[in-house]
């Protein structure tokens, strides 16, 4: 059911980029006499993202910030959690809400890097079921389009990255792009290019009507994501893909603040103001910058948003101001924001290598 070439080939680009940036290994408690600030404020930022309770997709983006950065054991870790929480129909880090469909599978990229670090067949065996269960048991739109809960027949932007750039690493690249494309087809806002936040298949009309930040967010990191796993072969997909980008990069920016950041709901100013989003607008850049399919004129705008994220980081490593937890309505804290920051950092540091 899988590729084994294409997904070895993509884990070990990703593997081999995370230990460039040095920070291969377990965690380490941070100590006040670091001589590297950055360096000290990642990692304080990491250990307060592990202290975090998290639920399924904050398992997986968590997993997914630690594999950028280098995190071998601690990637194999959580890993090993997911799986101790899978479901019986393959869905990974399950561990409360039973309603997930999508939300599961970001997990899965980090489980596969565990499976090629340790070689533990467990891994594999629970990555092969969260892909079937995606393939053939995830509940769909007539036109097969993966539906991101199974209590409702709703598709949310959130998808874009939870479970497309897990089908493309373990084998079915194809499908991948399928599904970005429908999910742009369904979501997108003709008139800004920017995508809404949920449709309602059942009632052919839009659930959430918002240009909700972190919405967006999930797409342009997760287009990305899909563009870095797909085969040299997929040229052609691979810069369709990157226009899609490369269009919503534009359609967000133009709401970029002055002080680098957005609003919660990109065109309403009387939403709060929002961190999570930029952090995944300027890790998108750097990705696509650092691989030749988004021109460098952009770094400009991630650079704000880097020293923007730097400056909200407390004392204790929490990113403060982002689309807060548990119902992400309001200014908080979040392991997703967490991540974000750090994954924004690992794409910063390879941009400079």
């Amino acid at each position: 059911m899988t590729t084994t070439a294409p997904r070895r080939a993509f884990l070990a680009r990703t593997l081999v980029s995370g230990a460039a940036l040095g920070l291969v290994g377990a965690a380490r408690p941070s100590t006040a006499g670091e001589s590297d600030p950055d360096a000290n404020r990642i990692q304080k930022v990491k250990t307060a993202m592990l202290a975090m309770q998290r639920r399924a997709w904050e398992q997986g983006v968590a997993s997914q910030a630690l594999l950028e950065l280098g995190e071998r054991d601690l990637v194999v870790l959580l890993a090993k959690d997911a799986l101790v929480n899978q479901a019986k129909d393959g869905r990974l880090a399950l561990n409360g809400d039973r309603a997930p469909v999508t939300d599961p599978a970001s997990n899965g990229e980090p489980v596969l890097a565990a499976y090629e670090i340790t070689g533990d067949p467990a891994f594999k065996a629970a990555a092969d079921r969260m892909l079937a269960y995606l393939l053939a048991e995830a509940p769909r739109t007539k036109s097969g389009l993966i539906l991101h809960n199974n209590d409702a027949a709703w598709i949310w932007v959130d998808s874009f990255y939870m479970a497309p750039p897990f089908i493309a690493v373990a084998g079915r690249p194809d499908e991948a792009v399928r599904q970005v494309v429908g999910y742009r087809q369904t979501l997108r806002d003709p008139r800004t290019g920017a995508y809404f936040h949920i449709w309602d298949e059942a009632k052919q009309q839009f659930q959430r009507k918002l240009l909700w930040g972190v919405g967006n967010g999930w797409a342009a990191a997760g287009m990305a994501r899909v563009i870095r796993a797909l085969p040299a072969s997929m040229a052609a997909e691979k810069q369709q893909l990157a226009g899609f980008v490369r269009e919503l990069l534009d359609a967000c920016l133009a709401h970029q603040r002055p002080d680098g950041l957005f609003h919660d709901v990109l065109d309403d100013p009387k939403t709060f103001v929002e961190t999570n989003a930029a952090q995944m607008f300027a890790y998108t850049i750097y990705r696509g910058v650092k691989a030749g399919w988004l021109a460098s004129s952009y770094v400009a705008q991630a650079d704000r948003i880097h020293a923007a994220a730097q400056a909200k980081v407390d004392a204790f490593g929490l990113v403060q101001g982002v689309c807060g937890a548990p119902n992400f309505d309001r200014s908080g804290t979040a392991t997703e924001g967490q991540a974000f920051f750090l994954l924004m950092e690992a794409a910063h540091r390879d941009l400079q290598a």
